[in-house]
């Protein structure tokens, strides 16, 4: 009797979060703002990364940020560093953020905003699973993780944007095989963009910070 009701509560869980994911893209599309659901494992570079397009996008558009923790404020202090609006959600434990969580952060936040990035909490299973009411999701590894994690984890990449490959100087010195992971990610979702990064040397990141300019709504940019 036990599993059969998981599963319905899991379901109507879903289902509830998909309605308030659905309103969270309806204000975010009335007030022409770009929303980037950020995922990966822990320690695979996303704040970092965060940085490097802070750097380049901070002066040109209005971004804020809501960082996703289990806990510490770390994450949000750096952000908070460059400068950029932010705001902390602290999971206490719980693996993934959800569409509430965000709304109320985003109520935080404040409003006029061109982009909003989303830092997921690190973990490539239960982010996948809820949406946030995002225009993109994208999903971040990096070489010293291992090329399995596509074929391992395959519903965070499927229902991904873009992936980016992180700390790609790196490289020499891993076994991360970079062709097998690419036609990896071509099987499983063959529409994704790929970008290959290094914050280090700053490889890619403008590669990456044009693909996000040209995702910002016209009704956005003008708007400002």
């Amino acid at each position: 009797m036990g599993a059969p009701v998981k599963v319905v509560m899991g379901q109507r869980l879903l289902r509830a979060n998909a309605a308030l994911a659905k309103e969270n893209r309806a204000r975010f599309g009335a007030a022409g703002t770009l929303v980037v659901n950020l995922i990966s494992s822990p320690g695979a570079g996303k704040t970092t990364l965060l940085e490097e397009t802070l750097a380049r996008l901070g002066g040109r558009f209005r971004v804020g940020v809501i960082e996703g923790d289990i806990c510490t404020t770390r994450d949000a202090e750096r952000i908070a560093g460059k400068g950029t609006p932010v705001v902390q959600i602290n999971t206490a434990g719980v693996c993934h953020l959800d569409a509430s969580t965000v709304a109320r952060a985003v109520e935080e936040l404040g409003g006029g905003y061109d982009i909003i990035f989303i830092e997921n909490v690190g973990n490539l299973v239960c982010p996948a699973e809820f949406d946030l009411g995002e225009d993109v999701k994208v999903a971040l590894l990096s070489v010293v993780e291992g090329g399995d994690k596509p074929a391992k984890y395959p519903e965070v990449f499927r229902t991904a944007s873009a992936a980016v490959i992180t700390k790609v100087d790196l490289l020499p010195h891993t076994d991360f095989d970079l062709a097998a992971c690419l036609k990896e990610l071509h099987n499983i979702n063959p529409g994704m963009a790929v970008f290959l990064t290094s914050a280090r040397n700053g490889a890619g990141i403008a590669g990456w910070c044009e693909w996000l300019k040209r995702l910002v709504p016209v009704a956005g940019r003008q708007g400002r």
